[in-house]
Parts: structure tokens; sequence; C-alpha cells
């Protein structure tokens, strides 16, 4: 997880913003989801 990510994310929780967890959280799961799904690819 990149530095920058970890911090918007704890200065979310730090503020209890609902809505910038739950923003980061799914772009998280989809860059994730869409980066093990390119590695895998790659690798045969």
């Amino acid at each position: 997880m990149p530095v920058w990510f970890k911090r918007q994310l704890r200065r979310a929780y730090y503020q209890k913003d609902r809505y910038q967890i739950r923003l980061l959280n799914q772009c998280w799961f989809f860059y994730n989801k869409k980066n093990t799904a390119l590695k895998e690819s790659q690798n045969p």
C-alpha cells in the first residue's frame, strides 16, 4: 500500500470521515483487484 494512501486513510479514520473511509476503501479494493488480475495475466 503506498505511503500517501496510508496517510489519507489514517487521516480519514482520525477525523471519523465515513464518506472518505468508504471512498478510499473502494479505491483500494478496485486497485488491488485490477493489479492482481494484471499480474496473473502476465505470468502464465
